[in-house]
């Protein structure tokens, strides 16, 4: 067996992927370590050492996959994340990539890319996006006319919520959201304009329970699509074994039958 098929069996295997998953999650908690001004005074040094410690096991970890997919590493959209996150670790803490530096803790969302139920989730939000996107066009459009209607209704006496179109988005926004929208928004507006109801209630109705209930159900049957699609590659993966074996086994049959005949 060639060096590189060794190391993709060990990289790839069960056991590594269980150690490189405890890792991400050590390496979460120490991350959040750093954040004590109190622990870091204590055992600042110690903390530091094991969050290098952590790094250097990720890039052993990319260096591995590399060394045994090659080129093909790059194909691969979790690859890629992966290689990104760990690229971004780094970064040397200058003053303009300090950001960079402050988004070390995306390292914990490696834990997606190394659990396959997680994964799937991913997926299937992502395909999900297509069909997001006519939902959220639709939503800004019921928020552009929200907005012009209410800065029309509104803006003279409620200046500070509907003096202006960006204003009337963000105070219908955080109305949609159902933050404090009747005792802190729409009763101090209806104090003013009593029919205020007429408009904020449909408002309501169509973008919190009717739009947003459509966003959520197209991500749930793009994971309930994804879910099948990976069950069925694996049952027929699972039927090309149980063929190989039957034709293996007809085989052996065969040879045994030939002396005899």
């Amino acid at each position: 067996m060639r060096l590189r098929d060794r190391i993709g069996q060990i990289i790839y295997g069960k056991r590594a992927q269980v150690f490189i998953t405890g890792v991400i999650l050590f390496n979460a908690v120490v991350l959040g370590l750093e954040t004590s001004g109190t622990i870091m005074a204590q055992a600042g040094p110690l903390i530091l050492l094991l969050d290098s410690l952590c790094l250097a096991i990720f890039v052993a970890e990319i260096a591995a996959k590399i060394t045994a997919s090659g080129w093909r590493f790059f194909r691969d959209g979790w690859n890629l994340f992966d290689f990104a996150v760990v690229g971004v670790a780094l970064m040397p803490a200058t003053q303009g990539l300090s950001v960079l530096r402050a988004l070390r803790v995306l390292r914990l969302l490696r834990v997606v890319s190394v659990t396959p139920r997680l994964r799937r989730v991913v997926e299937g939000f992502l395909a999900a996006l297509p069909g997001m996107a006519s939902v959220f066009l639709l939503m800004g459009i019921i928020f552009y006319v929200g907005a012009v209607i209410a800065t029309k209704l509104f803006a003279a006496a409620f200046p500070e919520w509907f003096g202006d179109l960006g204003n009337s988005a963000y105070t219908l926004f955080q109305v949609m959201t159902l933050e404090s929208w009747s005792m802190g928004i729409v009763r101090p507006v209806m104090e003013t304009y009593p029919y205020a109801w007429l408009f904020f209630v449909p408002f309501i109705l169509v973008t919190t329970f009717a739009v947003m209930n459509l966003v959520v159900g197209l991500i749930v049957n793009s994971m309930q699509e994804a879910h099948q699609e990976q069950e069925s590659e694996a049952t027929e993966a699972y039927r090309d074994q149980v063929l190989a074996r039957l034709t293996e086994i007809e085989k052996r049959l065969a040879a045994q039958q030939s002396p005899r005949d």
